[in-house]
């Protein structure tokens, strides 16, 4: 004997029941054409007056109520609902402009969701048109991502550059006051040139403070001291003269000018600390102007 599944007036499914209990509510009027229901081998649902077999059961209906023949389940089902996944696959799809078309992925799913389930029932749900909306704004966001992506690149590089030119800055200032506090623990001498980085390595708080972010990871220092000052008194330099400045790298490098970088690593500008402990950014057009003298 067949089975059926129905949606009652609750909007609740029932099942399985059988063609009599189906032809007893359409005479209680529990249901009518509109009502959904599927048999034990469908997979979708469809109006109760698309089932042949209970044909018969609405003629008996309408004869008893004297009523006129039965419109189309179209006309008796009244409004059909919006969609919900519809309307927020378009708001998502739109949101995509202002979130670099992330939104717009889930957009796109919901409003494939959305046209499959407004399909699948058979007029109860509304909004076809949204949802088709939907899926193609979020879609086009989408394909915008990499032009999204190529437009931020040049900041982000950017902003990694600057960020590596404030930490080698604050590494320089480090160097530059653990050589003076060396001093000061050492009668006013600066460290040896030859051996400064052994010197003050106890005092500089980490060694990470040797090593540029932009350097050669491989090299363990990246700045040099001026071998002019070293072991002289502090107190006899003049205040302008190099003191620590970026080389290429190695540990305790010291010599003059011929080991400055020939090239900056930092946005156009090198980082240099002098004998009073105050730290520059110089432009290359600056770098004859410096002292190397004491």
């Amino acid at each position: 004997m067949a089975t059926y599944t129905v949606i009652g007036g609750d909007q609740k499914p029932y099942g399985s029941v059988t063609a009599d209990d189906v032809r007893r509510w359409i005479a209680d009027g529990r249901l009518n054409a509109q009502s959904l229901m599927r048999g034990e081998n469908d997979t979708e649902w469809r109006a109760l007056s698309e089932f042949p077999e209970f044909a018969d059961a609405f003629a008996v209906k309408v004869a008893a109520l004297g009523a006129p023949p039965l419109l189309p389940t179209a006309a008796l089902a009244g409004p059909a609902k919006t969609s919900a996944l519809a309307v927020t696959s378009l708001v998502l799809g739109i949101l995509g402009v202002f979130t670099c078309g992330f939104t717009a992925l889930i957009g796109l799913i919901l409003g494939i969701i959305a046209m499959i389930k407004i399909r699948q029932s058979r007029g109860a749900l509304g909004g076809g048109g949204i949802a088709l909306a939907g899926t193609i704004v979020s879609g086009f966001f989408l394909l915008m991502i990499p032009f999204y992506v190529a437009l931020m690149l040049p900041a982000l590089a950017s902003a990694k550059q600057k960020a590596q030119q404030i930490n080698c800055v604050n590494n320089v200032k480090q160097l530059a006051i653990a050589v003076r506090m060396y001093s000061g623990d050492n009668k006013n001498q600066l460290p040896p040139a030859t051996t400064w980085c052994d010197a003050i390595r106890s005092y500089a708080g980490s060694e990470k403070n040797f090593q540029c972010p932009a350097g050669d990871a491989g090299k363990r220092c990246h700045y040099a001291f001026n071998a002019r000052i070293g072991g002289m008194d502090a107190g006899k330099i003049n205040s302008n003269t190099v003191m620590i400045f970026e080389t290429e790298g190695g540990w305790n490098m010291s010599g003059g000018p011929e080991l400055m970088l020939k090239q900056p690593r930092h946005r156009k500008v090198f980082v240099v600390a002098f004998a009073d402990g105050h730290v520059e950014q110089l432009t290359g057009s600056r770098l004859d102007e410096l002292r190397w003298d004491p």
